[in-house]
């Protein structure tokens, strides 16, 4: 079973998820394999995007937020045109990488050291959706109903 059948399968007892899991799985299709990238969970609210970016410049690279979705642009600004390559595998391509992100989730800052673009995220979970205890005969006499 693949990771997006059994998303698939935990969606089937949800309700109001089906819009989001089909525009993750058709972004994921679309976008390819460059640049490689990896989603580091680092505790239980900590997040990070790596992605490989060797030869791009901090010029180079965009991060935009909109309507939920975290964009990451990279396009050369100096083509390497003068050189004469007898084997060219550091890709340099211009590319498009899109990560859909929770409500709940906010973009804490971005660094590129060594040709990796980490991205740091972090899950802010407002106090009402915290994890509470509800204690028995808290309820007063007005809100409770009567039947008259």
């Amino acid at each position: 079973m693949t990771h997006f059948e059994h998303i698939e399968n935990l969606l089937d007892r949800a309700i109001g998820f089906d819009k989001a899991f089909n525009r993750l799985h058709n972004i994921q299709e679309q976008q390819g394999g460059y640049p490689p990238y990896n989603i580091i969970k680092d505790g239980d609210e900590r997040y990070a995007v790596e992605l490989a970016v060797a030869g791009f410049a901090k010029s180079e690279i965009d991060i935009e937020l909109k309507e939920g979705n975290m964009i990451v642009t990279g396009k050369k600004s100096n083509p390497e045109v003068e050189k004469t390559f007898v084997h060219k595998g550091i890709g340099t391509r211009a590319f498009t990488r899109t990560f859909t992100l929770s409500d709940d989730v906010v973009v804490k800052g971005a660094d590129l050291d060594n040709g990796i673009l980490v991205i740091e995220l972090e899950r802010i979970i407002p106090e009402e959706k915290k994890p509470r205890k509800i204690e028995i005969g808290t309820v007063s006499e007005k809100q409770l109903l009567t039947e008259e």
